[in-house]
This record gives C-alpha cells, structure tokens and sequence, in this order.
C-alpha cells in the first residue's frame, strides 16, 4: 500500500473512531467513456457512510436518494448472481436488500432473476451466462473471485448487458463495483482492539473466506495497523484462521481453540462476521469474556446490550452493510438509463463506489445508546447486519425487508 493511501485511511479511522462511545435497452452500450469516468473521479467527494436502519428517513430525505428514488424499473430485467453464503447472514439479507430493492422501483417479480447458490468461480461463470441467455438488460453479482468471471463478463457486455459488483471488486474494466471499504472495516476494529489492550497482548486473529476479495482487503487493513503495535502477538499466526463465513465452521473451530487451552492465553479477539458464534461458545464453555472486534450483526449487538446474559462482555461492531443488494440494483438502474455515476478515485480500482465504514463499542452510556438504534427493525434474523440503508442508494423501507425476503 502506498504512503499516502496509508495516512488517508489512518485519518478516516482517528475521524471515524472518535464515535465510539458516542456503518438503455439490451443490445446499446451503457459502458462510461474514459474522460466521463475522468470527469466523475474528479467530482467525486467523500464515500457515502453506512446509515443504520433508524437513518432511514434522514437518507431518504439526500440528494443522492432523491435521484435513486426517481428512478424506475420500467420494462428492464435484471439478474442476481450469488455463488456463495448459502445460508450466511449477510449473503441471504444481500439477496433479500436487492428484491426489496427492486420492488421499491416498480418492478415485477418475473424480472428479476436470482441465482442464489453455492459454487465456485466456474459455477458463477455459467450462471452469469444462464442470466446472459434469458436476456437481461443488467446483472448484478457477488463475486467469489476477482478475476475468473471476466470472460462471462465480457460476453455480457458483448451483449450489451450491464454488469455491478457488490460487496466485493473485480477487475474488469467495463464493470462497476459498489462494496463496504472493507480495508477500512478491518483497520477500524484492529484499531479499537488493540487500544483496548494497551498496544500489548496476544490476539486470535479469525478471518472469512480464503481467497474471497473482501477478506484479502480486510487482511490488508488488519496487518497495516497490526504493524503499528509491535506488543500485539497473533495467533495461530499472523494470517490468522478461515471460519468460511459459516457458523457451524465457526462455532467448532471455536470449541477446538477453547478445549486446546489456547483460548486462555490470549486478550483479545479480531472476529470477521462470525463474532455471535465466538460469543456463545465462550460462554458455553464458562470461559471470561475477552475484548472482541466483530462487524454489526443483530445477534452480535445484542450480546454487546445484553449484559444480564453476557456479563463483561466488551466488545465493538463495525458496520458492514448487506445493503449493498439493493444499492447494486439502483446503480445498474443507473447505468441503464445514463445518469452520471461517481467513481471514488482513492479505491485502487476503476468504476467503483467505496462504502464508508463506523464503528461503535458498549464502554461508555453513548456508544450503547448507539449501538440499540442500530437494533430497530423487528423481525429481522440474528444472523444478519443491522445496517439496512445506505444514502443516496436505497429507498425502500428498512422494516419492509425481512417479509420481502420470506415473502420470496
């Protein structure tokens, strides 16, 4: 990582972090020229911050909303691809944001075609074609892979089908890419984690899923600011172990760490979405809570609040939205009817809207205050990210999204 990308990401994070305590038609070309992708990078302002589902009639109320809410799905279909998380929290309330999404613009169930599956980088690649061949005007897609979907993508755009990336990039240069700035959600909580160690102690390092862009970039964040406290020790090393983003995975991985007597050596905790699994197995096993850094999943929050159940649990929630879903689906509206889309030019890729992460912890009466309106949306799975709107990008109403997934 360059310099200066280093101290731009160190300042979002000091400015970030003084919360806590206080997330066209098939067939025509719809690719952005150069110089208006030029145009647009340099227009672009800060990256939109995550609102929490209590925000939402504040992120209704933007500009940016204003101009998604105007949009229409009109006579377009629009495939979903996701390959992976069957089952995962934040892949099956991605999938529910983007129907809701799309019910919001008008359209009809029949015109939107999910793939919702567990596959490979191969099996996404076809199903990208499946989409390819009913016809549609756009696709937007959760890739597990950054570059082995480029030669479907390209066929899709050989067809004059607009493709979206969300929650992760990939590097095909005709494709836009809207996702949670993932090496921030990582500094963010390694940052907060290790000060609440006093620079010094062991910390087990848990990650996502091995290969999948969104863990390289939270890799990345958490080894930029592991390198700046030198007391801080990793375990089982300083690449840290795969949950696969899968409870069940989690949860034994979890009772191993804890049996092996390695659970008791250590300070802290740095989670990657699967902090409620850690949580319940730590207190199944009678074990003392150490201090754990997680992402903004319901069941999780709710063990930060629940200080009856979780006695001298401390711990912080960075905001990691599954909203991307529905944002997908109004940025390939977008596209599709021309409007003016602004890339970040500090993201490292081209086409790309970078969503900017918060953070905020249970230590203090304002950081809890915090954290309960994030926990406002009944019926909402414990499993999934409390952060249902993203400003400027969704228009649905956050409490609508749990029926519209069940609903189908």
């Amino acid at each position: 990582m360059k310099r200066d990308q280093v101290a731009r990401r160190l300042a979002a994070i000091l400015a970030v972090t003084s919360i806590i305590g206080a997330c066209s038609s098939a067939g025509a070309s719809t690719a952005p020229t150069a110089a208006a992708q030029a145009s647009a990078a340099a227009a672009s302002q800060a990256a939109p911050s995550v609102a929490p589902a209590s925000a939402a009639a504040t992120a209704a109320a933007s500009t940016g909303a204003a101009s998604a809410a105007a949009l229409s799905a009109g006579s377009y279909k629009i495939g979903y691809s996701n390959a992976a998380g069957v089952g995962n929290g934040f892949r099956e309330e991605q999938v529910c944001t983007a129907k809701a999404q799309w019910k919001a613009y008008g359209g009809s169930p029949s015109a939107l075609t999910v793939i919702h599956r567990n596959t490979d980088a191969a099996g996404q690649a076809s199903d990208i074609r499946s989409l390819i061949a009913k016809g549609v005007n756009a696709i937007v897609f959760n890739p597990n892979d950054p570059s082995a979907l480029n030669p479907a993508l390209a066929e899709a755009h050989s067809a004059g089908i607009v493709t979206v990336s969300v929650d992760s990039y990939v590097t095909d240069p005709n494709t836009w890419n809207l996702y949670n700035n993932q090496v921030m959600y990582a500094e963010l909580g390694a940052k907060w984690l290790f000060e609440q160690l006093g620079g010094k102690g062991t910390v087990w390092y848990t990650r996502g899923l091995a290969g999948n862009p969104a863990d390289d970039d939270r890799n990345e964040g958490f080894q930029t600011v592991l390198k700046q406290y030198p007391g801080i020790k990793v375990v089982p090393n300083d690449q840290g172990v795969f949950t696969g983003w899968d409870p069940a995975t989690t949860t034994r991985i979890t009772n191993d760490f804890i049996q092996s007597g390695q659970y008791d050596k250590i300070n802290g905790i740095w989670a990657s979405g699967m902090g409620k699994q850690i949580v319940d197995a730590i207190k199944a096993a009678g074990k003392k809570y150490v201090p754990i850094a997680d992402a903004d999943i319901g069941g999780f929050v709710n063990q930060l609040l629940d200080t009856k159940d979780f006695p001298g649990l401390t711990g912080a929630a960075v905001s990691n939205t599954a909203a991307v879903g529905g944002a997908g689906i109004t940025l390939a509206l977008k596209l599709l009817n021309h409007q003016p889309v602004q890339a970040d030019p500090n993201a490292g890729h081209p086409n790309t809207v970078l969503l900017t992460p918060q953070i905020l912890d249970n230590t203090t009466a304002q950081g809890r205050a915090d954290l309960q309106k994030w926990v406002s949306v009944p019926g909402l799975n414990a499993l999934w990210p409390l952060s249902l709107s993203i400003p400027g990008w969704t228009t649905y109403d956050p409490n609508t999204v749990p029926a519209t997934c069940s609903g189908g």
